[in-house]
């Protein structure tokens, strides 16, 4: 498959995804922040000065999902139809993950959106505890998985099962989620 984002003379355009059906189409990205111990515990106590660090980065996390199309010079606007973004502390890596999944009906999918929203909550997080610590390490995002629209299911492979015992989107310990419907 070519590159969809240029024309014949190799200028930059946006898709023109006009006679695309609407299909229900949804995203999850993932990503992680390492912190250290005292931002770790801080976190987890609720006593980061700025305040609730986990509930304002998961805020964040949706309104860059939303905003997405201000920053991505080819992406389309979308109507997002719900947005989740959820957290688990793992305590053996001193790590935060960050799991953000994005759903649309539309006619073009929402894997930017995703990543967007997973990348901005982790940066939120990185602002309310530099203070504290400015040798954290945001790394590791990437699409989990994507559904619908013409390649339908699809699956990152290259990567298992995330390290303190949980799986990408699945019920965990220090797991916290908030919903745009």
């Amino acid at each position: 498959m070519g590159f969809t984002h240029f024309d014949q003379n190799g200028k930059a355009v946006m898709v023109d995804v006009t006679s695309k059906a609407e299909t229900v189409r949804e995203a999850t990205a993932t990503g992680r922040i390492l912190v250290n111990t005292e931002v770790f515990q801080a976190i987890k106590a609720g006593t980061v000065g700025k305040g609730d660090v986990l509930g304002v980065a998961a805020t964040a996390g949706i309104m860059g999902a939303k905003r997405t199309s201000d920053l991505i010079p080819m992406c389309h606007i979308l109507p997002i139809t719900n947005c989740r973004v959820n957290f688990d502390m793992v305590a053996e890596e001193n790590a935060i993950y960050c799991d953000c999944t994005v759903k649309v009906t539309g006619k073009t999918g929402v894997e930017m959106e995703a990543l967007t929203g997973v990348s901005t909550a982790l940066l939120t997080i990185y602002d309310m505890c530099k203070a504290m610590d400015k040798s954290m390490e945001i790394g590791e995002i990437y699409l989990v998985r994507k559904t619908g629209g013409k390649s339908g299911e699809v699956h990152n492979n290259l990567h298992g099962h995330r390290p303190g015992g949980n799986s990408y989107g699945t019920e965990g310990k220090g797991r916290r989620e908030i919903d745009l419907l």
